[in-house]
């Protein structure tokens, strides 16, 4: 009974199958993948205060590639947080209400994931037409005849990491809808 009270204070999983563990992994590996950006970005910034300190001059494409970099971290990040349930809210007032009423929290959990989802579904059809645009005029970020990068393939995973996280608000709002048609208050 206390284990079932404690889940349901944690919010409710999905039940196991193998379309769970696709996606599951899925989301896993955009995480990883931005927990590699991450180790990029600060071999990147470490090479360029070395370069800074023996050379006195910065590495070419290191300030606008940590801004490319960064974004594409967190949106990247993001599905694998949503699915853990880690975003920032007011848990004084969240936890304790989930407590007495399992239902109504459901409830309002799922009306925050449905908002979520929204938001950033919006934001990734923004960022949609940011990547065809930066796709179709063949978009650098550089200096030509130094170093050049195309900013379409980092546009491309802020938008898949977006369009994921959009993805994961709805199936957790699914799942709270669930919960909160089987909880008794």
């Amino acid at each position: 009974m206390q284990h079932e009270e404690e889940q349901a204070s944690k919010g409710p999983t999905p039940a196991p199958g193998s379309l769970v563990r696709i996606w599951t992994i899925f989301v896993d590996g955009l995480a990883v993948l931005g927990t590699t950006m991450i180790c990029i970005l600060m071999i990147i910034i470490c090479a360029d205060i070395i370069a800074r300190n023996a050379m006195g001059a910065s590495l070419p494409l290191v300030s606008e590639l940590g801004a490319l970099l960064l974004v594409m971290i967190v949106c990247l990040q993001l599905p694998a947080t949503v699915r853990a349930d880690r975003l920032a809210r007011t848990e004084v007032f969240f936890v304790p209400f989930r407590e007495r009423r399992p239902k109504s929290g459901a409830l309002l959990s799922s009306v925050f994931s449905l908002v979520g989802a929204g938001v950033l579904a919006m934001i990734a059809w923004a960022s949609w037409s940011i990547l065809q645009k930066d796709f179709s005029s063949g978009e650098f970020i550089g200096v030509t005849g130094i170093a050049t990068l195309p900013t379409w393939p980092f546009r491309a995973l802020i938008f898949i990491g977006l369009t994921v996280s959009s993805i994961q608000f709805l199936v957790g709002a699914i799942v709270e809808l669930r919960t909160s048609f089987k909880t008794g208050r």
